[in-house]
């Protein structure tokens, strides 16, 4: 083990982020070990990101020049959280300053196309990332509803289904939105048929069962790519919605024989629970298939009470679950949001990792993002997993090998204990202690 660099976020301690150095040693000591298997790999890592929402845009540009600049060097600069993905809503979500679509109602020519309500703040917003990253981020995109006249309950929100005269009409709205990122030099790599499909919300949102999701992939949506010649260029996910079902979706939808052609992928939220077997599951099942988590938040009807550090846990243990269940790719609710967990339409508030303060042209850093940062700053691209064993599950593991060889590990103590730990590979080992309630990321060189 050669240049072997700690990473360590101690919150109770106000350490964020610290970098120090250890040597190795050779020990035939064989206790409170964390074994590394190099020859064992796994998933490999697309990327990290968080979502474009109009909340998160609009926020933004409610700062001053130099404080933004400030902001993007955190979210997708060196020395920040180093993303490199990001999620993007076709027609308006809950965080969206009021229900929008691209189109007046009811033109099904789609003759009044137009996504210029994305120019005003979404897009700059993108735009500067984009010059902090020196590429665009790789962009998943997701729709929360079809305009009101397309769907049964004649209104964005509050669910409905779409009606099947306009699904074709729907999946041309689907080109036309991707073409016109085009347009504005953004690629959009993925989407998802529909964000949470099986939820009827208050705010924008669309039902689609199991048979009206394979209905439209195969008999619409699919073709219609296909056609216009972007389905290599645009990959379809399923599901976008919690886990607990995931597999569930993807097998009958992957059960009728069209469908292996059009879908690349499955989305999954965290939203009840962990679930992580799941995703095993379709990993075993569907080796060619990825997953993405695509969002997850804390929400503050559900998690009002708890601590900072626990919120930031939550995060911690989600990740490292998430990853070694197989997802490739791990994407942020929003990017940030306002001093009330806004704005949204309809005051669906939530956490967000950097939050704008009350009054003030500037932001802050919750806990949450840098217990984020040891995974997205230090697993790269191509980043492989391999098999990391521990000696207690008071210790959440987790083990990759970036494309340059380096090996990284994360190793999370969500306990009040003080644990310690030995990390071999080989012959080779070095000790270290795991504070209680600290997370800490070790690369090293072989």
């Amino acid at each position: 083990m050669k240049n072997i660099k700690i990473s360590y976020t101690n919150p109770g301690k106000g350490i964020f982020w610290q970098e120090s150095t250890v040597e190795s040693m050779e020990l035939p000591e064989e206790s409170m070990l964390s074994v590394i298997y190099p020859e064992e790999t796994g998933n490999v890592i697309k990327g990290f990101g968080g979502a474009f929402t109009e909340a998160a845009a609009h926020t933004y540009f409610e700062l001053s020049e130099g404080v933004r600049e400030r902001l993007i060097e955190d979210l997708y600069g060196e020395s920040g959280l180093r993303y490199n993905m990001g999620r993007i809503h076709m027609n308006s979500c809950d965080f969206s300053l009021g229900n929008y679509t691209y189109i007046e109602e009811g033109d099904t020519e789609l003759k009044t196309f137009d996504i210029s309500h994305d120019d005003k703040e979404i897009i700059p917003m993108l735009n500067d990332a984009s010059k902090k990253l020196g590429k665009q981020p790789e962009l998943i995109m997701a729709p929360w509803s079809p305009p009101p006249f397309m769907k049964t309950n004649g209104e964005m929100n509050h669910g409905g289904k779409l009606k099947e005269e306009y699904a074709g009409l729907w999946a041309e709205y689907f080109v036309k939105f991707i073409n016109e990122y085009k347009k504005r030099g953004y690629k959009i790599s993925y989407t998802t048929i529909q964000n949470e499909p099986m939820a009827t919300q208050t705010w924008d949102s669309c039902i689609y069962e199991t048979k009206d999701e394979a209905n439209f992939i195969n008999k619409h949506l699919g073709p219609t790519f296909k056609r216009a010649g972007i389905l290599e260029e645009t990959k379809i996910f399923v599901w976008d919605h919690n886990k607990e079902k995931a597999f569930d979706r993807i097998r009958d939808i992957l059960s009728e024989k069209e469908s292996s052609e059009y879908v690349s992928g499955c989305a999954v939220h965290w939203y009840s629970g962990d679930h992580f077997d799941a995703l095993s599951l379709i990993r075993r099942k569907y080796p060619d298939k990825e997953i993405f988590f695509t969002e997850g938040c804390v929400e503050y009807y559900r998690l009002a009470g708890a601590s900072e550090v626990s919120k930031a846990e939550i995060y911690g243990h989600q990740m490292l679950g998430n990853l070694k269940g197989g997802i490739s790719a791990i994407i942020d609710w929003n990017l940030l949001l306002d001093h009330m967990g806004g704005p949204n339409h309809v005051g669906n508030y939530c956490d967000a990792p950097l939050m704008k303060l009350k009054d003030k042209d500037d932001y802050e850093r919750k806990i949450s993002f840098y217990y984020i940062g040891h995974f997205s700053r230090f697993l790269k691209p191509g980043a492989k997993q391999v098999v990391a064993t521990s000696y207690t599950d008071k210790l959440e593991t987790l083990a990759y090998i970036n494309p340059d060889g380096e090996r990284v590990e994360i190793v999370m103590n969500k306990t009040d204990e003080e644990l310690s730990l030995k990390i071999k590979e080989g012959t080779e080992l070095f000790e270290m202690t795991m504070e209680p309630h600290t997370i800490k990321t070790i690369r090293y060189t072989v």
